[in-house]
């Protein structure tokens, strides 16, 4: 169980410890059916890189599996995949806390997953502005998504999930501050996971455009230029804020190189080009 109250960080009384986050995408987004979803992620991660490399962290889409699951199998198959994982995700609904950490299990078809307390903990305890708050967590898609590629390839797979709302820049190097002390302190290896997708409801030639300023800043490791180049140029990456915070984190801990894993759009699956959602795959080590 949780101790939370030394931190002051309880929200609506205590952690109930029988407490369980349910699926809210399952047969929408991706399928339902463990074993459905276990084939499925077995056929997208065929073509995943043997000689899987170590990485800081990973930026992953998060669109329904016949959009964007081929480009995250191949992004998050590229990379060794350890046993903990922080995973942000942006708040697509708005609600609860601006940076809400998820303290109880997820449960997913592909099995649950446990919540690394630990952590956890030490998250809550490096940053006064991350709260615990299941509210942004409940109905939020693009960390769930996420999950069965991981448990797919690491079977002692636990996770700290964290929902970010817009927020200062200020505030994201704050957040990343704190990640990287957690993770110092926890003394373990862990992987970071920003999910986003790129621009969305755009002709693909200009959705294509945008994000390629957008991707420019990604691959250079440059998390200011990322965030203001994104709300300058009205980009409409839902993820600029995890993926922010990610790029911080991971140039805190010594990342020089990121690799961009590959990019597509949702028209090579919908046939329609003049209103595309963008996706892009990259890894930082």
């Amino acid at each position: 169980m949780f101790k939370f109250r030394e931190y002051g960080k309880i929200i609506d009384g205590s952690y109930q410890g029988d407490l369980m986050r349910k699926p809210a995408v399952a047969d929408r987004f991706y399928p339902g059916s463990p074993d459905e979803l276990k084939k499925t992620i077995s056929n997208l991660l065929k073509g995943a890189e043997r000689n899987r490399k170590k990485a800081f962290a990973a930026v992953s889409p998060h669109a329904g599996y016949i959009y964007s699951g081929e480009l995250a199998a191949e992004t998050l198959g590229s990379i060794v995949i350890p046993e903990t994982a922080i995973m942000i995700g942006p708040n697509h609904r708005g609600a609860g806390a601006p940076a809400a950490l998820s303290t109880c299990p997820w449960e997913l078809p592909s099995g649950v997953v446990p919540i690394n307390e630990k952590l956890a903990q030490d998250i809550l305890h490096y940053s006064s502005n991350i709260t615990c708050d299941e509210r942004a967590h409940k109905l939020e898609h693009s960390i769930e998504v996420q999950i069965p590629f991981l448990q797919y390839q690491q079977k002692d797979l636990s996770i700290v999930p964290l929902i970010v709302s817009h927020i200062s820049y200020p505030l994201c190097i704050e957040i990343a501050e704190a990640l990287v002390d957690a993770i110092k302190a926890f003394k373990k290896e862990v992987l970071i996971v920003a999910s986003t997708d790129m621009s969305h409801y755009e002709p693909r030639h200009i959705a294509t455009e945008k994000d390629a300023q957008a991707l420019q800043h990604i691959k250079n490791i440059n998390p200011e230029k990322l965030y203001f180049t994104v709300f300058d140029h009205k980009i409409s990456m839902c993820g600029v804020i995890p993926v922010t915070i990610t790029l911080i984190a991971a140039k805190m801990m010594g990342a020089s190189t990121c690799e961009l894993i590959g990019y597509t759009d949702s028209g090579y699956a919908s046939g329609d080009i003049e209103q595309v959602v963008g996706y892009a795959g990259l890894t930082i080590s």
